[in-house]
């Protein structure tokens, strides 16, 4: 298994699990600031190394009505703030290939978000950043899929990647996670994320907004620790019913220290730390 280099750790291997966290979306300077110095007294406390994570744009949203973000200016802006204030490793989705330099300004990871997993042009402008890639497998795909998505980055001359299990399509409004997906993925030789948070959606079940159930988030994470994985990407907000994206899933700040506490002891049993 490779390890990653991001910031001055590497994912990958066998070591402790990587923490990639925080709101869904950027919503306002000051709830990112807030989300980031909590998580990071956190992952400081309990010794596991931490990548801050939001969006500055949520390009997929069920309805046009939803908010967005403040868009990609701005939010680079605050995720730069954040990362010199807390010497933080930031992740953030790319959408479109002419973001992809400009985020790899600010950005240790450019995240490729699921349904944008197959697209070619996006893959390689993101690969030819230089930085680790964090791709997350389409909600349609099987794991084997990822192969080709690996050889895009690599002949863009990039292989700094990461694989993210995200769940699967199950019928109409649902996911399902196959933990032999997360088994599949490893053998591939890339260190492998598990998002708990994204792996309990119920994709557009109210119609204009995605559902989910935040209750399975740390029964799931704690099965994928046990299969061994790098990583574990998990969305956190304050106060989730007021979230403007995936209220439904989200974990709650004040929840996050006894979910990762716990998460640390499975993962500690699986790879004999």
């Amino acid at each position: 298994m490779r390890q990653v280099q991001i910031s001055n750790f590497s994912v990958g291997g066998n070591q402790r699990f990587t923490l990639i966290a925080g709101p869904c979306v950027i919503e306002s300077e000051d709830l990112i600031f807030s989300v980031a110095e909590e998580l990071k007294r956190i992952t400081d406390d309990l010794g596991i190394h931490f990548i801050f994570k939001s969006s500055f744009d949520k390009a997929n949203r069920s309805s046009i009505s939803s908010p967005r973000g403040v868009g990609i200016e701005q939010g680079l802006r605050i995720l730069q703030r954040v990362k010199e204030t807390y010497n933080l490793p930031i992740l953030t989705d790319v959408h479109e290939s002419w973001q992809c330099a400009i985020v790899a300004e600010v950005a240790d990871v450019l995240q490729i978000p699921a349904f944008l997993s197959r697209q070619t042009d996006l893959l390689m402008a993101a690969a030819q950043t230089g930085r680790v890639v964090n791709i997350k497998k389409g909600q349609f795909m099987a794991p084997w899929d990822m192969k080709q998505v690996i050889a895009k980055c690599v002949d863009a001359g990039n292989d700094q990647l990461l694989l993210c299990e995200r769940g699967t399509s199950f019928g109409y409004n649902n996911l399902v996670v196959d933990m032999r997906g997360l088994v599949d993925m490893r053998s591939y030789g890339y260190p492998v994320v598990f998002d708990a948070t994204h792996s309990v959606q119920k994709p557009s079940i109210n119609g204009t907004t995605t559902g989910g159930d935040r209750r399975y988030v740390p029964y799931l994470m704690n099965a994928a620790l046990s299969i061994g994985v790098d990583a574990i990407f998990a969305e956190v907000h304050p106060c989730p019913e007021k979230a403007w994206s995936d209220a439904a899933n989200q974990l709650k700040l004040s929840d996050v220290r006894p979910i990762i506490t716990h998460a640390i002891a499975v993962d500690s049993l699986t790879k004999n730390l």
